[in-house]
């Protein structure tokens, strides 16, 4: 599965990050990734982050393209690029979502 992501340049997280050269936040970044999978899964939640690792900037208005790999849709890697610069690179754990009674 690929999705495109790109996060507003008046997204909350923003301010701090960095007055004059903008970038966005590794967990606005992870946040984005993780409701595109459960976007396309739905009655799952995310369970787990056992890897993420970014390699290079994100900025804002930059759009991304995510790329997943699932062996099954409770284990899933991923990488984001823009063009061909790799951005981030991970391993996500998803489960069932519980209804309470």
């Amino acid at each position: 599965m690929e999705a495109n992501l790109t996060i507003s340049p008046d997204h909350s997280a923003l301010p701090g990050h960095f007055p004059g050269n903008p970038v966005v936040p590794g967990v606005v970044i992870l946040d984005e990734i993780v409701q595109l999978w459960l976007k396309a899964h739905p009655g799952f939640r995310l369970t787990a982050i056992p890897a993420a690792k970014f390699l290079s900037v994100l900025r804002p208005g930059e759009t991304c393209r995510v790329r997943f790999d699932a062996a099954a849709q409770e284990s899933v890697n991923f990488d984001c690029f823009s063009g061909d610069r790799r951005i981030a690179q991970g391993r996500l754990m998803f489960g069932p979502l519980r209804h309470e009674s």
